[in-house]
C-alpha cells in the first residue's frame, strides 16, 4: 500500500493545505510508510501548518481592518428588551 506523497509545491488555499495536512495524517497514522517517507511526510505537515497559520494571521488582519474598531461586546443585559415590553 504505497501512496505517492504530496509534492513540495505551495498550496492553492486554506483548504486545499487543510485536506492534503489530514491526507498525510491519515499516511502516518496508519505507521505503513517507510521511515525516509514517513520524515517526509512530517516536513510537509510542517509547511502545511505554517502555511495555515500565515493565512489565518492573514485573515485575522483583514478582519481587523475591516472591523477598524467597531467590534463591540456582545450586550448581556436586558434592559433593552426591558425597555420595549
Amino acid at each position: 500500500m504505497s501512496k505517492k506523497l504530496p509534492s513540495n509545491s505551495t498550496p492553492n488555499s486554506f483548504e486545499s493545505a487543510m485536506a492534503e495536512l489530514s491526507e498525510l495524517v491519515s499516511q502516518m497514522e496508519t505507521g505503513q510508510l517507510p521511515l525516509e517517507a514517513s520524515i517526509t511526510a512530517y516536513q510537509r505537515g510542517s509547511d502545511l501548518i505554517k502555511y495555515c497559520a500565515t493565512q489565518l494571521e492573514k485573515v485575522e488582519q483583514q478582519v481587523k481592518i475591516l472591523d477598524a474598531g467597531m467590534l463591540k461586546p456582545f450586550a448581556t443585559d436586558t434592559s433593552n428588551s426591558e425597555d420595549q415590553a
